[in-house]
């Protein structure tokens, strides 16, 4: 897998909100972007953010038990990455991240903020999308360091 040359997008997909965070340049920090409403257009506008931020990678939570299985909302984000994949210009890809408890640790950042009640049903989308970009952001640091660490141990 060659290094990322635009930035990452995280999408928490909700059956009537799609929460919309963006990582830094360096991959390094998510933070919360945006609330798209799901409607005739969303894809569209889902597009022209990540055209707009200069987004290669669009990774979208995917929805699983404390098992590890694709839970029953797995599917509907399955056909929404797929409408999302038609409707997307070339160059950004489209990578999956389990989205266990990202709600729960989104509302817990959102409290301790001490945000205000009403206005933290679409903060929440929001936070849990950069929850889901953080957790694929982190992982992907940390496999770049083992690999690193890896290819210099074999060229001694």
């Amino acid at each position: 897998m060659s290094a990322p040359t635009g930035r990452a997008m995280g999408l928490d997909v909700g059956e009537r909100r799609v929460g919309v965070a963006i990582a830094d340049e360096l991959d390094t920090i998510a933070s919360p972007l945006t609330v798209v409403l799901r409607r005739p257009g969303d894809l569209e506008e889902i597009r022209d953010l990540a055209v707009r931020h200069g987004v290669d990678r669009l990774v979208l939570g995917m929805p699983t038990g404390m098992s590890g299985r694709e839970g029953p909302q797995a599917a509907s984000v399955r056909v929404f990455a797929a409408e999302l994949r038609a409707a997307l210009v070339s160059g950004i890809e489209i990578a999956f991240w389990d989205e266990r408890l990202t709600t729960t640790v989104a509302e817990r950042v959102l409290r301790e903020r001490s945000s205000r009640r009403n206005r933290r049903k679409g903060e929440i989308d929001a936070m849990a999308a950069a929850v889901i970009l953080q957790g694929y952001l982190d992982a992907g640091r940390a496999r770049r360091q083992r690999e690193a660490r890896q290819g210099g141990a074999d060229s001694l």
